[in-house]
């Protein structure tokens, strides 16, 4: 697995600024959850475009707390007129009545399906102010989450660009260290917050270190199931997560097309 330097932060924060200048753009919107993910794009975005640049956006579901977003949002010394809060509970609540979900329930595909609205609507608003602030929709997205169909597809998923798609969430955590963000973004689980004490490795069923480990075997070192070694791990807890990245294959591939004979 590639280590992480400084001259790897560097290379991001490149990719940021000549991406922008591609684009004819100068500012970036980055959705600010609390996690470790959107911490150090907002770093990333700070020092290569500088503070007056980058447009945090929160938005919490009903009484989801914004503490951890508040307080990257202030280590990176953003004035707080830029930052852009919206509670989503009233569009979602309003789209769950017409669907006919409840936030009571039970059912683990209702949880699912809520928390696809949430990230759609979050997606929604993203946009709009990307649009009203001529900036561009800076993704969080890491490897291990696009390779484990983590993801709401035109949700969370949904980006103007990416960069940190390429490493996994173990050498994002890397990147944090090497920015030397506050240790809560490095500690905490990590999660979607798509419900109520929803974490991803609870919710995955295996940790980002064991994924990690088999991911790089599995997809860089196109090794097969029965040649993945990791030390500690099962043949059941290997193939749990080969099997659902095979699973989740088809996000990488939709929309399907049809080929246009000539």
């Amino acid at each position: 697995m590639q280590q992480i330097t400084s001259q790897t932060t560097k290379q991001l924060e490149d990719f940021i600024k000549q991406t922008l200048k591609n684009a004819g753009k100068e500012k970036v919107v980055v959705g600010i959850s609390g996690g470790i993910d959107s911490a150090v794009i907002l770093t990333l975005a700070v020092n290569v475009l500088g503070k007056e640049n980058v447009i945090p956006v929160l938005l919490p579901y009903c009484d989801q707390g914004t503490k951890d977003a508040r307080e990257i949002v202030k280590w990176n010394k953003i004035d707080e007129e830029q930052v852009w809060e919206h509670n989503i509970n009233p569009p979602v609540e309003e789209l769950a009545r017409i669907r006919k979900i409840s936030s009571l329930s039970t059912s683990k595909i209702d949880d699912i399906r809520l928390g696809n609205m949430k990230a759609r609507v979050r997606m929604i608003l993203l946009y709009d102010i990307a649009k009203k602030k001529k900036a561009l929709v800076c993704g969080t997205e890491n490897k291990s989450e696009k390779h484990l169909g983590y993801f709401t597809r035109f949700g969370d998923e949904a980006s103007d660009l990416e960069p940190i798609q390429h490493l996994y969430k173990t050498q994002v955590k890397e990147v944090a260290k090497q920015l030397k963000l506050p240790a809560v973004f490095i500690d905490k689980p990590p999660s979607a917050e798509l419900w109520s004490d929803q974490t991803d490795e609870e919710e995955l069923g295996f940790s980002y270190q064991l994924a990690d480990q088999v991911l790089e075997q599995y997809l860089d070192q196109n090794k097969k199931l029965s040649q993945i070694k990791v030390a500690g791990a099962s043949l059941q807890e290997i193939r749990k997560i080969i099997d659902r990245v095979k699973a989740q294959k088809f996000k990488q591939q939709v929309p399907y097309t049809r080929l246009v004979a000539k």
